[in-house]
């Protein structure tokens, strides 16, 4: 090779490296986590709205019996990571004693003025060894500097309190929901932002389109079934993003923000006695892991307190069916035992080259009907497509096509009996790092 080529061979190499988008520390801490929690409660819980309009007196909040590690623990149980608390929503009211305004639980009846719920749920989730987020809406119909450059300060300093007085935070959640008759106001994300990396280093931030985590594009539980972990901002805000292109994702996007599942167990986000009747089931919940987690995408989920300050209990059981039919179904993987790839960690693994299959040998001969197939998001996303087949005993057979895979693609099809699986990446954009597999028997509680 001539020096000239040498040189230019040198000179692309960061260009490559930077062409694959990756995950920082903290989107990987946050991909891991799989299922969290939001916790929507505020004045509409005591309204029965799901928007306040901000004209809501502070004496109507008086959950008598709020137990946070109810709720908390109730989480815990079923198998979740974090909880999110809705500090603040657009009705402006706080579920802290903050300084910045006088529309807060310090005004309230509940605690005689000395509550803080935020604290409670923070204290909560580290007894029982959950992440903390926080919610804090940027659209404040109470607050009368709102649709002034003053907001931003005022909208800083409520983000300052929730940032440097409940320890850990671990998720940063900016809602770009506003009403249509909203009064114009230009946020400063870029400063709210800064002040999130200052204070909460580890956290990530959520918005339609980041800057950590992405919204899915809809709130009714569904990942695209092709889900890309990258995407291009370009011309895209909080509030302002194309839905179906924030489901889907792109495969040559060159920013790294997955995206986040968030729905809720009830038809509102917000508590109302008319919908306990209409809580989702367990089993439907377990339709929205697959559809959320099993497409490379982290569900959240919304499970409101009610009036009283508990977590109602329709929601409990439904959450208790959840997490019994998901240890049913993943108890036991029947892939034969291998180091690089049934050990649960992304690190090790195998790597794979475009319509070079890899045969998985089974535990016997089991009968299966769910497939789980990771790859090492670590050093990025790289397959567009893929199939697997099995072992007739004389024959391969085909079983099932996917396209994207990502942190992890669950396959749902007609239980089959073989003794082994052979997985193949028709299109990739790189030498793929399989993580894991696995193959298991779904639980009766699926059917």
């Amino acid at each position: 090779m001539n020096t000239i080529r040498l040189l230019l061979l040198i000179a692309t190499l960061p260009l490559l490296t930077q062409a694959q988008p990756k995950p920082t520390p903290r989107q990987l801490a946050w991909q891991k986590l799989e299922t969290t929690a939001f916790l929507h409660f505020t004045v509409n819980t005591f309204t029965d709205k799901e928007w306040g309009d901000g004209t809501e007196s502070p004496a109507i909040f008086n959950p008598a019996k709020l137990d946070a590690r109810q709720w908390v623990r109730t989480l815990r149980d079923a198998g979740f990571k974090m909880a999110i608390i809705t500090a603040k929503h657009h009705d402006g009211f706080c579920l802290w004693p903050t300084k910045t305004t006088e529309h807060s639980v310090k005004n309230s009846p509940w605690k005689a003025g000395k509550g803080d719920v935020v604290r409670e749920v923070a204290d909560a989730c580290r007894e029982y060894g959950l992440k903390f987020g926080v919610y804090l809406s940027p659209w404040d119909r109470h607050e009368p500097r709102y649709g002034t450059a003053s907001y931003n300060d005022f909208y800083k300093a409520q983000l300052r309190e929730l940032l440097t007085n409940y320890g850990d935070v671990a998720e940063v959640w900016f809602d770009g929901a506003k009403g249509e008759n909203a009064k114009n106001m230009t946020y400063d994300f870029d400063g709210y932002w800064a002040l999130v990396r200052e204070l909460q280093p580890n956290a990530v931030m959520f918005s339609d389109a980041g800057p950590d985590v992405r919204w899915v594009g809809n709130e009714a539980g569904n990942a695209g079934e092709t889900c890309w972990s990258t995407i291009s901002t370009e011309g895209m805000a909080p509030g302002v993003a194309d839905a179906k292109y924030l489901n889907r994702g792109d495969p040559t996007g060159p920013q790294w923000i997955p995206a986040e599942t968030d729905v809720s167990i009830r038809p509102g986000w917000f508590y109302h006695a008319t919908e306990d009747s209409k809580v989702r089931s367990g089993k439907n919940l377990v339709d929205l892991y697959y559809q959320s987690v099993g497409r490379n995408s982290l569900l959240l989920l919304n499970v409101p307190p009610n009036r009283d300050g508990l977590l109602s209990e329709p929601d409990i059981a439904s959450l208790r069916d959840f997490r019994r039919i998901l240890n049913e179904t993943f108890q036991t993987n029947l892939v034969a035992k291998n180091p690089k790839l049934t050990d649960g960690e992304l690190d090790t693994h195998t790597v794979l080259l475009a319509n070079k299959p890899i045969v998985i040998d089974l535990i016997g001969t089991p009968t299966f009907d769910r497939i789980l197939i990771e790859e090492n998001i670590a050093s990025g996303q790289r397959v567009a497509s893929g199939y697997v087949d099995y072992w007739t005993g004389t024959i391969w057979q085909r079983l099932q096509n996917f396209t994207t895979v990502g942190y992890k693609r669950l396959l749902r099809f007609p239980a089959i009996t073989a003794p082994r699986i052979r997985i193949t990446f028709s299109n990739i954009s790189g030498p793929v790092q399989l993580a894991e597999v696995g193959a298991y028997k779904a639980s009766a509680g699926e059917e």
